[in-house]
């Protein structure tokens, strides 16, 4: 028995989900699956430019498993482009990456999906509509950015102050 996939981080659903070639009843079509992570996959090597590694990296993933993920989806886009079927979007094994927020002014804390919603230049808190807010991690402190830095053979993980 093989063991269950890990969780993929994802930063984006679409706001659509459905896909058909125009001019086509839906009765007469056939779909073609693709699953939230293999969209990710696809908008973060093919739209967003990114290089393998760091498309791994930002969906938590080895990079051979990204692979694996993008392969299957640019075959299920190429199969339903070709043969004239719908694509649905929907299901997969993911997590979706959020953004966390603590209003100064009134102690209100929100979360919003990574890239979408206003940034964070545009943004109000939602209870009061005051500017004073600030990003927090998960444990509610205060957010810093971060970033892996190779050393010595091996990742380690530092903070930008």
């Amino acid at each position: 028995m093989s063991r269950p996939p890990k969780c993929r981080r994802v930063e984006f659903l679409p706001r659509l989900t459905f896909f058909k070639p125009a001019g086509v009843p839906l009765r007469d079509l056939e779909e073609v699956g693709l699953t939230v992570e293999e969209l990710e996959a696809i908008r973060l090597k093919d739209l967003l430019g990114l290089e393998q590694e760091a498309c791994a990296e930002r969906m938590g993933v080895s990079r051979p498993t990204y692979h694996r993920i993008l392969s299957a989806a640019r075959a299920k886009v190429a199969e339903a482009l070709v043969n004239g079927k719908a694509i649905r979007v929907e299901g997969g094994n993911f997590q979706l990456v959020m953004r966390r927020f603590h209003c100064e002014n009134c102690g209100h804390e929100w979360e919003l999906p990574c890239g979408q919603g206003p940034r964070g230049s545009e943004m109000v808190c939602p209870n009061c509509g005051s500017t004073d807010f600030y990003r927090i991690d998960q444990d509610g402190r205060p957010f810093r950015c971060q970033r892996w830095e190779k050393c010595s053979n091996q990742a380690r993980l530092t903070e930008k102050g």
